[in-house]
């Protein structure tokens, strides 16, 4: 084989590695796309269904935290009350 007719076949099979490579970078690049889209949604959908738990969960900490607060404060007004005044 001479060197012109392997230069040229050498370049024949660089157009159709170009092609496929071109091919592949599309079908990775809807790949991707398809995958991000899929987990946006999936993130939407878990973040809309526990938002309203997370909020009633905060609510309820919020009232217990200030029935804490409120027993310990009677508590310790109990406790001063029951203690001999000071002299």
């Amino acid at each position: 084989m001479s060197l012109e007719s392997r230069l040229t076949d050498i370049q024949k099979q660089l157009v159709t590695l170009k092609a496929q490579a071109r091919k592949a970078s599309g079908k990775a690049q809807k790949r991707a796309k398809r995958l991000e889209r899929k987990t946006r949604v999936m993130l939407e959908r878990t973040v809309r269904t526990l938002e309203p738990k997370v909020r009633a969960a905060v609510a309820e900490a919020r009232l217990i935290a200030l029935g804490v607060r409120a027993g310990v404060r009677a508590g310790a007004a109990a406790y001063r009350r029951s203690r001999a005044p000071k002299r």
